[in-house]
């Protein structure tokens, strides 16, 4: 049996992993570990296999220029991370599986406008929480070897039952809407079952190095309000010859740009032995509408 040991008591992923890994009580035995406080320094961590690191402050900071709010991301998302890592590497920890952030790279792509991340696009955070995603990752290099195993993920947009931010923006808006615009864009999205099926299979493997998982498809802004509106019983008319117009909202605000542009990994940079993709869009958009 392997001792999981989960950070982000109250945080989206760290939840969702817990119950999916309780699925084999014969297989995991899985706790939570607070940081909110320093009492997390006097948990023992020998007899644990591995961390999953999923605590951090998760919201878009509003400047990279404000320098108390830089320190606040800073220190919980890099500080925090490199401190624990180091712990749990003095103390025989043989993995370490870090939730990092697409953000690293600091891409925004406008409406009408391709931008595929590949193994060779350099990293370029563009704000604070990236910034500080970016600052962990460069400590747990430094880390890693002599027998500690560090993961890196850097996931898309995740969605799935409960969760917040851009997809229950769009979810309302399905809901609501009789027409939306028909846009051609690709998105790199991944559902919250397949990203937990992906850490228990590097779980399991004792994976070392740098992930980007992703559903096995992408998936256009349409498509996605569609599915939501299909999910609730209604169908939503797709209207084309909308880009110009998203075009100069997306200079405006930067929430067009989010949900129209495209921007994806490769699908080289998502490949893994084993599959992870249990879940297909269609069913997924399906059990989160279910489960909202």
């Amino acid at each position: 049996m392997k001792r999981i040991l989960i950070t982000g008591t109250q945080g989206y992923i760290g939840g969702s992993l817990a119950n999916y890994l309780n699925r084999w009580p014969e297989k995991y035995r899985v706790d939570f570990l607070s940081l909110r406080d320093g009492t997390w320094k006097q948990a023992d961590f020998e007899p644990v296999d591995a961390i999953v690191h999923a605590a951090a402050i998760v919201h878009q900071p509003k400047s990279k220029d404000d320098p108390d709010e830089a320190d606040v991301y800073d220190r919980v998302n890099h500080r925090l991370t490199a401190e624990l890592a180091q712990k749990a590497k003095a103390e025989g920890v043989s993995q370490f599986l870090f939730l990092s952030s697409e953000s690293v790279y600091g891409l925004h792509a406008p409406v009408g406008k391709t931008l595929t991340i590949t193994a060779d696009t350099p990293l370029h955070p563009t704000d604070n929480y990236g910034i500080s995603k970016r600052k962990a990752e460069e400590d747990l290099d430094l880390l890693r070897g002599d027998g500690f195993r560090v993961a890196i993920l850097r996931p898309p947009m995740i969605y799935g039952r409960g969760c917040k931010g851009n997809y229950q923006t769009l979810a309302h808006l399905a809901k609501k809407l009789p027409i939306f615009p028909e846009i051609a864009n690709r998105r790199s999205m991944l559902y919250i079952d397949n990203l937990c099926e992906f850490l228990r299979l590097l779980i399991e493997d004792g994976a070392d190095g740098l992930f980007c998982p992703q559903n096995a498809e992408y998936v256009s802004t349409s498509r996605m309000v569609r599915e939501i509106a299909k999910a609730h019983g209604k169908h939503i008319c797709l209207v084309g010859g909308c880009a110009w117009a998203l075009k100069l909202l997306s200079h405006v605000t930067a929430l067009a740009g989010k949900a129209f542009g495209s921007l994806c990994y490769d699908q080289s940079l998502s490949d893994y032995p084993q599959n992870y993709n249990l879940v297909s869009f269609e069913q997924s958009i399906a059990e989160t509408e279910g489960g909202a």
